[in-house]
């Protein structure tokens, strides 16, 4: 099961973004450690969200060197408006789980109280 659908995708790319660039391979294995292997994110969903978030521009990129003497590899980095698409990102996500967390826990007081 891959749990990570467009928005979350895109909000969990913009955080591994947040403390310094990365390269591809970078942020595919920045994101499936954080969470545990959980989202178990592949190449084939990876670029596809980096571009968009290219054309988004929250998002932009450079090549580089690579600092092993490979081939060159392309740098992603949060733009301004990346960071605060981030934000904003992270507010409506604390509002989701906020109402879901009172739901699930309604269920769960309802379940004590019978």
């Amino acid at each position: 099961m891959n749990p990570l659908k467009s928005g979350t995708l895109d909000l969990a790319l913009l955080a591994a973004l947040q403390d310094q660039p990365r390269y591809g391979l970078d942020i595919l294995k920045h994101v499936n450690a954080r969470s545990g292997g959980l989202f178990d994110l592949r190449e084939g969903s990876l670029y596809p969200a980096l571009h968009r978030l290219v054309r988004a521009g929250w998002v932009e990129s450079e090549w580089q060197p690579s600092d092993k003497g490979g081939a060159p590899r392309k740098v992603y980095r949060l733009t301004d408006s990346g960071q605060a698409a981030l934000r904003d990102k992270r507010e409506e996500w604390r509002t989701l789980r906020g109402a879901l967390d009172a739901l699930l826990l309604e269920r769960l007081l309802e379940k004590v109280v019978t």
